[in-house]
């Protein structure tokens, strides 16, 4: 059986690429959608997704040159998918090392912290989730036909035979 950390990672490189590659076929109206409870347009919340990544990152590997700020303007959807391949597969090698016991330090909103490098594979995990269900509730009012394509669920990515 596959270690299921890995495979939680490997199913967050799935959807999150399933979901830009599906984003990559709307229109301006629909990118520049938006609803109150989410993040923000379409657009804005898969560069915050992809970028917010490679911030986890950085908290395991030290800052990087040439990483999707946060607040950066969205980049199109070829460079977008090439930041999440990097990021994907750099969290998931974090995640095959088994870094149980490793302690991340740094500074969060001015705020020293101490965290097991554990805690911060699960925040990366549910915060890319978070967003993106953010987007799937902005685009299924809109009329966004959200079917099977667009299942990003564990189900989903079984069905897709992405699983290992």
């Amino acid at each position: 059986m596959a270690d299921v950390g890995v495979e939680a990672f490997r199913h967050n490189l799935w959807a999150n690429l399933r979901l830009i590659d599906a984003c990559a076929t709307l229109d301006e109206a629909d990118l520049s959608a938006t609803t109150e409870g989410t993040y923000g347009t379409v657009r804005d919340t898969l560069t915050h997704l992809v970028a917010a990544e490679g911030n986890y990152l950085v908290e395991f590997n030290g800052p990087t040159e040439g990483r999707l700020m946060v607040d950066a303007p969205f980049v199109g959807f070829d460079k977008l998918r090439a930041y999440a391949v990097a990021n994907g597969q750099a969290l998931l090698d974090i995640a095959s090392s088994k870094p149980a016991d490793r302690v991340l330090k740094g500074n969060y909103r001015g705020e020293p912290y101490e965290m097991p490098a554990s805690v911060m594979l699960v925040h990366a995990i549910n915060h890319s989730t978070e967003h993106r269900a953010h987007v799937l509730s902005i685009l299924g009012p809109r009329g966004v036909a959200v079917g099977p394509g667009w299942r990003l669920d564990g189900i989903g990515y079984f069905q897709a035979g992405a699983h290992v």
